[in-house]
């Protein structure tokens, strides 16, 4: 049985991380949306949302940023893609990859929420997006990949920002996109949030997974000794 004050996941932040900055739409006027995660978890559902989230959010934008936005083919197949979902190319910025992890934590400091991909939910792309103050909306699926998120911010004490369905997910989105406050309140809070959770407790999940260990090899013993008794 997992220890229920562990988290299934554990993230030990690099201490090269960037600092978070300050709210960016307070020196941007508007709200950016992002997606960092893989391009190949992103489908025409996810572009649906995604429209209907930029429809309720007048003059915000949306970045994605992915390795394979480096190549100029699979940016114009990406525009495209999202045109048809009727998202507009001038709302939409495509970063190619950095040059480093530092770099690459840097661009969120250009990111007000993030938007996670489903139903293969981001796992180590939300984590980095909130180590760097952006709150995460999710989708909660049937399985395990899409229960991903849903895991993170529960453990993490943020079950508000986790959908059911395609309208609670634009909701969730749009609600925040227009509650500055609550967005730099989670921005200048969310570091220390993910120090104090489960989440970051690496030390708990390493003594939860040896004695896990511990309790297979007990187990297995036991059913060898016990397989020994009957054949005598």
């Amino acid at each position: 049985m997992w220890p229920p004050e562990c988290s299934r996941i554990a993230f030990a932040p690099p201490e090269s991380a960037p600092e978070v900055g300050p709210l960016p739409a307070r020196a941007a006027g508007t709200i950016t949306f992002a997606s960092f995660n893989n391009p190949a978890k992103l489908n025409d559902a996810v572009f649906a949302c995604w429209r209907r989230v930029l429809d309720g959010t007048p003059d915000s934008r949306l970045l994605i940023k992915a390795w394979p936005l480096a190549s100029a083919p699979t940016r114009r197949l990406y525009l495209d893609r999202l045109a048809g979902a009727g998202i507009a190319p001038a709302r939409v910025g495509l970063l190619a990859p950095s040059r480093g992890w530092s770099e690459h934590m840097a661009h969120y400091g250009d990111v007000d929420i993030a938007l996670d991909s489903f139903p293969y939910n981001g796992t180590t792309t939300t984590c980095e997006a909130l180590w760097m103050g952006v709150p995460v909306v999710t989708m909660s699926g049937d399985r395990r990949v899409s229960r991903v998120g849903r895991s993170l911010l529960t453990v993490i004490d943020l079950p508000e920002l986790i959908a059911d369905t395609a309208e609670a997910y634009v909701e969730i989105a749009v609600s925040l996109a227009h509650d500055a406050p609550r967005l730099a309140a989670l921005r200048a809070g969310m570091r220390e949030r993910l120090r104090s959770s489960p989440l970051c407790d690496v030390e708990a999940m390493t003594r939860a997974v040896e004695i896990a260990y511990r309790n297979a090899w007990r187990r297995w013993c036991a059913q060898f000794r016990l397989a020994g008794a009957l054949t005598l």
